[in-house]
């Protein structure tokens, strides 16, 4: 008998800030990503080691008063800059090396100090926590109890806190919600197993999980594991530890929305969806049929809810989830995406089209989608490490996206430019490491990262934040910027480009105000007239390796430097 997600479950049919001048078998055991164990697994690029950087170029003075960037309204829908914060890794507050919600309560002020205009926190508007439920393992994608915060990490009183603290400050916090799959240690894989060595279909737990019978013939592309005394094999497309829940059983459907409503009356803002795409493994069309049911079931109730999916594959795979739900963009990031390529002296046009385009083709799906970049996440090699900081592509390429559409994602660490990759031991712990606060937090590595010590940045958030020139001054005023502006991330998208030169960028205009962002990631300055592309009069903010001018409408364009006119 056969019970597999991928098929809709038919027994036989098996198928396969700144520089801001104005005069941001199964895959190892530690790992969880949306790349299943599968040989077919796509493999992620591979992070360059570089040498420890040197300082970076200076470029003029900070003015972080300037009245063009204070008194900036909060964000007031979910095109905001999130922080996502893999919490074993950020910060400790009980001495017992793994980071937990109070030291991010702790922290706080980091992130968001509640003013603006004070220009002494992050300025962070939104955060992704990664899995806070109780669970075997450090990373927490295998959820055991979702009802039960993980002992290391606290309890529902700090999760209480936090989301107060959030809301006190106009921070939206999202809960990372893998659902796809459970740990094996979960109470409903073990009564899944009681009623398979008991041979009792009529069990309700019986059909909780994906599995096929021995004597069937086995599904292609996917991973299995035997079910000691029974003559099935669930599924388990990631990790043994790990099976996956079959969500045509009515009874998952509803336990997940149950899981969704818990958080949600506790005053969680929404979620991020683990590996949406595996909840029919192979089928989309049957993926999606189901989150759009279970989405709009939840907006019914929750119609401010945001949410967000990873859907790790190329666009025409990713488009066709966004009328359920908005989707990270892994077009853009990582070593071999647009965005790394048009910071090192590439085409900003070239990305610039690329993102009218896409957001076209989402908002004919639906009309509220939002773009939602990342150069960098958990699961993959961290940007600094092909994005140096001492030649200005890590500057323009935190440009690039966080003055841009929609919705970007900041991983935590990244303003510090902080490293890690996979590397030769092939662990997902190397990207994931204790972050570097250099103040005595007690927080460490995660249990099986190898990544060298002297591979990694030197100074941490208590020198960088002393700095006027450090990467952290440079993240900080660029999320201002982005703030003081709020078309950049809002509004109707027009892509721009100048010919022959590596320009590129954009007008936007909302609430009756239209920008133009124009970014010169080039090794050489550009003058430009800006009149082709409006009637722009007024340089709002410039920010990069260089300076930029504007008399009457010639705008000069230092080079590696992003301006915003209006």
């Amino acid at each position: 008998m056969l019970f597999l997600k991928p098929f809709k479950r038919s027994v036989l049919a098996l198928l396969l800030a700144v520089m801001l001048l104005i005069s941001f078998g199964c895959r190892p055991k530690d790992s969880v990503s949306d790349v299943p164990a599968s040989p077919e697994a796509t493999a992620v690029p591979q992070e360059t080691e570089v040498p420890q950087e040197t300082e970076a170029p200076e470029a003029g003075e900070y003015a972080i008063d300037d009245p063009l960037l204070l008194g900036a309204e909060p964000a007031p829908d979910n095109a905001r800059v999130f922080y996502e914060i893999f919490v074993g890794s950020f910060s400790d507050s009980n001495g017992d090396g793994v980071g937990d919600l109070r030291g991010i309560i702790n922290r706080f002020d980091y992130l968001n100090d509640g003013d603006p205009d004070s220009g002494k926190s992050l300025g962070i508007e939104g955060i992704w926590l990664t899995p806070i439920f109780s669970s075997p393992s450090y990373h927490k994608y295998d959820v055991a109890d979702y009802y039960a915060i993980d002992e290391r990490f606290g309890t529902q009183e700090d999760l209480d806190e936090l989301i107060a603290l959030c809301h006190a400050r106009d921070v939206k916090l999202i809960l990372d919600l893998p659902i796809n799959h459970t740990a094996r240690m979960n109470e409903w894989f073990g009564k899944f197993t009681r009623a398979h060595r008991d041979g009792d279909p009529t069990n309700p737990y019986y059909d909780y999980y994906c599995y096929y019978t021995q004597g069937d013939p086995v599904p292609a592309g996917r991973t299995f594991s035997a079910l000691s005394g029974t003559n099935i094999y669930y599924e388990c497309n990631f990790d043994g530890g790990m099976p996956e829940l079959n969500f045509d059983n009515p009874a998952v459907r509803e336990e997940v929305l149950k899981i969704a409503r818990y958080y949600l009356d506790r005053g969680i803002d929404g979620f991020r969806f683990d590996a949406a795409k595996y909840a029919y493994f192979g089928d989309h069309d049957a993926s999606v049929a189901f989150w759009k049911e279970y989405l709009e079931t939840l907006r019914a109730e929750y119609p401010d809810m945001y949410t967000v999916a990873e859907v790790w594959d190329g666009d025409g795979i990713t488009d066709r989830y966004y009328p359920a739900t908005n989707c990270f963009n892994f077009t853009v990031s990582q070593a071999e995406g647009l965005i790394a390529e048009a910071a090192k002296k590439g085409d900003a046009g070239k990305l610039a089209k690329y993102e009218e385009s896409y957001l076209n083709a989402i908002r004919d799906t639906n009309p509220d989608a939002m773009f939602v970049p990342f150069i960098a996440n958990h699961d993959t090699d961290r940007a600094a490490g092909y994005l140096q900081t001492a030649n200005g592509f890590m500057q323009m390429a935190a440009n690039l996206y966080i003055l841009g559409p929609g919705s970007p994602f900041i991983y935590y660490g990244e303003e510090l430019g902080m490293r890690g990759s996979r590397g030769g031991a092939n662990t997902d712990a190397n990207r994931r490491l204790a972050m570097l606060w250099n103040d005595g937090d007690p927080v460490k590595d995660p249990s099986g990262s190898t990544y060298a010590a002297e591979n990694q940045v030197k100074k941490g958030v208590k020198e960088q934040i002393a700095e006027e020139k450090s990467l952290y001054t440079y993240y900080k005023r660029l999320i201002m910027i982005r703030r003081a502006n709020p078309a950049i991330a809002r509004g109707e998208f027009h892509a721009v480009s100048l010919n022959g030169t590596n320009v590129g960028g954009f007008t936007s205009t909302y609430d009756g105000k239209t920008v133009l962002v124009l970014h010169n990631p080039g090794g050489s300055a550009q003058t430009i007239d800006v009149s082709q592309f409006g009637d722009f009069s007024v340089l709002r903010a410039f920010i990069g390796m260089n300076d930029a001018t504007l008399s009457g409408t010639t705008l000069t364009l230092g080079a590696q430097t992003s301006a915003v006119l209006g």
